[in-house]
């Protein structure tokens, strides 16, 4: 098994360097079909994330970074603890663009573990119905 760092998803995902596209286009196609097993981690894809949003990169808006995103994350090869986690992740930084990624991810382990609050001084919590944000 092979972990994947970000650059892997990165050179798949947008334009750039075509011969590095090429290479993890084959790779993510034997994932696809299940010939090649791969794994990565919830900071991989938070950098992912990050990166496509970053004004300073691509300036991508959470919809389409999910768009390209989630069909990667659901790829019959990628071994993914809390998989399910991350693609509820994307689907609620859908729905709350002002939202980063990490406060996305953070909501998603929250409806995962059953809790209905956060411990934080992000006031962004604050426009999530049914969560409870407390400062300590």
């Amino acid at each position: 098994m092979k972990f994947l760092d970000a650059n892997i998803f990165l050179r798949y995902l947008v334009a750039g360097d075509e011969s590095k596209a090429n290479a993890c286009f084959a790779l993510f196609q034997r994932v696809k079909s299940g010939r090649e097993v791969v794994t990565t981690s919830e900071a991989i894809v938070a950098e992912i994330a990050y990166v496509l949003r970053s004004r300073a990169h691509y300036a991508l808006p959470p919809g389409e970074i999910a768009a390209r995103l989630s069909p990667l994350l659901t790829l019959r090869g990628l071994k993914l603890p809390l998989k399910r986690t991350y693609l509820r992740a994307l689907e609620i930084w859908t729905s709350y663009a002002a939202l980063d990624f990490e406060d996305a991810l953070t909501l998603a382990h929250l409806e995962r573990l059953r809790l209905t609050a956060v411990t934080s001084y992000d006031t962004d919590f604050d426009q999530i119905a049914n969560v409870e944000r407390q400062e300590p």
